[in-house]
């Protein structure tokens, strides 16, 4: 019987087989797979995938000369003290224990290093923190071949999601806009004549004329010398008695 399990790929490759279970947080993912194992289920052909993946970097404190001295101190005495217990392994019996000076030393030299290092940063950084990956969904997702086995089992702890693939949302066409749309023509300037209307103007009506009216002569016709017509001769006045 082997315990190495399946052997995992090298190189990045997506995961296979279909979800069975989806979850808020990773324990609740870690329960369900637990639950698989507790009833026998070859939980080999399961795999927890974490979508919408994000990195969160948590505050814990601020940061000052004396908690970097402290805690430069405190790392060195650690490193000291394994320095003291390999030396200890190689001294005479009766001699001085060199635990203390190897603490002592290891913190001095932690000590230093920290407010050194803390000093070149120039207040850039004057806080601790502690970062994850986390992410906003776990999916549990098994092979295709045990994957309704998968949900039976899983209805007790709840979770349990549909083998059917979810329908696509169909979205509306986007309206094609007309560029000349999105840019109002000029306004008309002092200088520049209003462009025409799309409807021609009507022409004023024609005055109206008699139809028995003689026609008018014409007005500017060149005026020639006025001649009078021939009169008779007048008789003489004795004539008139017919004397």
């Amino acid at each position: 019987m082997s315990f190495t399990g399946p052997r995992v790929p090298r190189t990045p490759t997506p995961p296979q087989g279909e979800t069975v279970a989806s979850y808020a947080t990773y324990l609740e993912a870690q329960r369900a797979v637990d639950h698989l194992a507790d009833k026998a289920f070859a939980v080999q052909l399961v795999t927890i995938v974490g979508t919408d993946l994000r990195m969160v970097e948590r505050v814990t404190g601020r940061l000052s000369y004396p908690r970097v001295a402290l805690g430069g101190f405190v790392s060195g005495a650690w490193f000291g003290l394994f320095v003291g217990l390999l030396l200890s392994l190689f001294t005479a019996p009766g001699s001085s224990s060199p635990f203390i000076p190897a603490i002592l030393i290891g913190g001095a030299f932690g000590l230093l290093f920290s407010v050194i290092t803390y000093s070149f940063s120039r207040g850039r950084r004057d806080f601790t923190s502690s970062s994850q990956i986390v992410a906003s969904s776990y999916a549990v997702l098994c092979q295709t071949e045990q994957a309704h086995k998968a949900r039976e089992l899983l209805r007790e702890v709840g979770g349990v999601q549909s083998g059917w693939p979810a329908r696509p949302a169909v979205t509306p066409p986007t309206p094609v806009s007309d560029p000349a749309a999105s840019y109002p023509p000029p306004a008309p300037s002092a200088t520049q004549p209003a462009a025409s209307p799309s409807v021609p103007p009507v022409a004023p009506p024609a005055p109206h004329v008699p139809e028995h009216q003689p026609p008018v002569p014409p007005t500017d016709a060149p005026q020639g010398p006025t001649t009078s017509a021939p009169q008779p001769p007048t008789p003489p006045a004795g004539d008139a008695d017919g004397r």
